[in-house]
């Protein structure tokens, strides 16, 4: 979802440095980039349950969603995926701070992993017990 938001944002600081008259509208304080992917999410899901779009639909939606004034976002659901294909890219530091981040998910597990858990207790197979028949 990251890189869905990452991309619409994108694509509308482009939009607003090329268009004077969209800029204004970009930068109302009561629209925001998570309400208008929600906007794009809620609109998809009007069509149907399993939806393909096109860029231009997309940014179209998103465009849409800053022009107007008074407009419904409908509620998503958590099970809602999304999938871009446009590729963000990331800077040298955030690669780093990601490495790192799963070097010390890694290692959190391989300790987990290697801690001792209790043994349990056998159950003593010596019992002697007496024999009816």
């Amino acid at each position: 979802m990251k890189e869905f938001k990452d991309t619409i944002q994108k694509y509308l600081q482009e939009r607003a440095v090329e268009d004077p008259l969209f800029a204004p509208k970009f930068t109302n304080p009561n629209k925001s980039i998570d309400e208008c992917c929600r906007y794009i999410l809620g609109e998809a899901r009007k069509r149907g349950t399993a939806v393909a779009m096109s860029d231009a639909e997309v940014f179209g939606m998103a465009v849409h969603y800053y022009d107007e004034e008074n407009i419904k976002i409908e509620k998503v659901s958590a099970g809602c995926f999304v999938s871009s294909s446009h590729k963000v890219e990331l800077s040298e530091e955030e690669k780093n701070a990601a490495r790192e981040a799963a070097i010390k998910r890694l290692a959190e597990e391989q300790y987990r992993l290697l801690k001792k858990k209790p043994a349990k207790k056998k159950a003593d197979a010596n019992v002697q017990q007496m024999s009816l028949f």
